[in-house]
């Protein structure tokens, strides 16, 4: 087993993690402290150490709202320690291997995590790689700058820093993936291939780095989880990049918020006055995320995909039952048919005529959709039309989540699945729930090692057979309480109408900014 590794920058020295045949190494430094002069720069160069780094605790988080203060899900299920260490020091990952020599040259996992770009961090509970390196993946969790530390254009910001005005937090990212490829290997890892992946926001800045040229050849798989994000009724939403003037107002407005005109000023001023300050400035402003910079993000990530323009990998995707549903409501027909026109123009009438897209109650009329599901779906069916990409694998979550809170199947909870990190939660999860875990990381796992999840379950029978989502072979796995469970059948028509009108949207977008 590797204890002790020589990075580039000097020794480090890990901890035996709970099974003592797996070390994660925590804390290690991949650029410097973004802080002064470096607040809102690209990564800066990591400084040389003397003798053996101790890497046995994690670093602090990037600064953000202070976690676990309230009581909705997330602060039940993750973000449960206030105490938590913070600083705007914060670009460091860490590693777990069950390497025995820096030989091995096992396949590597790149983690980013999620939070809509403003909050979250590597050491959450549910990101504990043990269980996958126990399975032969060396797993690296890459932290980045976040919110207005991580994404904060700027007028002057453009001008003085041209090749890298804004997208800090995406070119942390970056930073950490060519740190790994330098250094994997003194933890037994092996730098032609990795897999970048994420959930959230994290599997949208995925989406980002596979959609940057400069990133080309250095990834070889790509799994983005909850992240493919567009709602049929309503063009625009989560994930897509604002341009550079629209994020250049808002940062010159935040300065003036703050009380400063330039940028000298502002980095003068303490870390933790600024969050608290964007705290209340996001109230009436949006919020700061990727930015069409032309030097990092070129555009929309997810057209980028769509189109092909953007790194061709297997890809491996999917979502929750229940998130980020779409819904569509009217108070009549009447209403329901001029709100079908605002969102699908000439396919309006095309839409009124599914019944299993709308119903009418005392409530009024409404349709309802998976927002992630259509997207996936769509996305993947069309590229898959055009001969566009490699594989894609494509599931569904849909596994009973038990509590006293009836969460349903929520955003980011098969995070303790894919993990297989149940032990960590206070949900009273039973034997049902672990065997669903074991095999849904088995699939994870055989897919970061070959690019294909199929392969054999902990007893060497072979897991259900998982075949690649197309156009003219809808298959998905749908992971439920009683285990995988294979599923080919044609999308209904309702299903069509929706991806169809997903893949429209991204085309028309991309003419538009043409």
């Amino acid at each position: 087993m590797i204890r002790t590794a020589a990075t580039q920058n000097g020794l480090v020295r890990g901890i035996e993690a709970a099974d003592p045949r797996i070390t994660a190494f925590k804390g290690i430094p991949f650029a410097a402290p973004p802080v002064g002069e470096n607040r809102w720069r690209a990564p800066q160069p990591c400084e040389n150490w003397e003798g053996i780094r101790d890497a046995s605790r994690f670093a602090p988080i990037s600064v953000q709202d202070t976690p676990g203060l309230g009581n909705d899900v997330y602060c039940r299920e993750w973000h449960v320690d206030p105490e938590i260490p913070m600083s705007e020091d914060c670009l460091y990952l860490n590693i777990w291997t069950g390497a025995g020599s820096a030989e091995e040259k096992q396949p590597v996992l790149v983690w980013f995590f999620g939070g809509a770009l403003q909050w979250g961090y590597t050491s959450e509970m549910e990101f504990d790689g043990e269980r996958l390196a126990r399975r032969g993946v060396v797993v690296v969790t890459v932290n980045y700058r976040i919110n207005v530390f991580g994404f904060m254009a700027h007028p002057q910001l453009t001008k003085e820093q041209p090749d890298a005005p804004a997208n800090f937090g995406s070119l942390d990212q970056q930073a950490g993936l060519k740190w790994v490829i330098c250094n994997i290997r003194a933890f037994g890892g092996d730098p032609d291939n990795i897999t970048i992946a994420g959930q959230s926001a994290g599997g949208g800045s995925v989406l980002s780095q596979m959609a940057c040229p400069a990133n080309k050849g250095l990834f070889q798989k790509a799994v983005f989880m909850s992240a493919m994000i567009r709602n049929p009724y309503q063009a625009g939403g989560f994930g897509v990049p604002k341009p550079l003037a629209e994020a250049e107002k808002n940062g010159a407005d935040f300065l003036s918020f703050l009380g400063v005109s330039t940028l000298e000023e502002a980095r003068a001023l303490d870390a933790f006055f600024i969050r608290d300050k964007y705290a209340q400035f996001r109230e009436k402003h949006a919020y700061m995320g990727v930015t069409v910079d032309d030097r990092f993000c070129f555009g929309d990530p997810l057209v980028y995909f769509l189109q092909g323009k953007s790194a061709d990998i297997p890809v491996f995707a999917g979502n929750t039952e229940d998130e980020f549903p779409a819904y569509l409501t009217a108070d009549c027909e009447e209403s329901l048919l001029e709100k079908a026109k605002a969102a699908f123009g000439g396919y309006a009438e095309t839409f009124l005529k599914m019944p299993e897209a709308w119903q009418c109650d005392e409530k009024g009329c409404y349709g309802k959709v998976n927002e992630q599901e259509c997207t996936i779906k769509g996305v993947f069916g069309s590229r898959t039309a055009q001969g566009r990409g490699q594989e894609h694998y494509y599931y569904k979550f849909a596994a009973d989540i038990p509590g006293r809170d009836d969460p349903g199947i929520f955003h980011s909870v098969d995070l303790w699945f894919f993990f297989e990190t149940l032990a960590k939660c206070s949900r009273p999860f039973r034997g049902k729930h672990y065997d669903l875990a074991r095999q849904m990381c088995n699939y994870w796992v055989n897919f970061i090692k070959t690019g294909n999840p199929n392969g054999l379950d902990d007893d060497r029978s072979p897991l259900p057979e998982w075949f690649p989502y197309t156009h003219t072979t809808p298959f998905e796995m749908v992971f439920t309480t009683q285990g995988a469970k294979p599923v080919q059948e044609e999308e209904k028509p309702f299903m069509k109408f929706m991806m169809e009108t997903i893949v429209r949207q991204l085309e028309g977008s991309s003419r538009e900014t043409k």
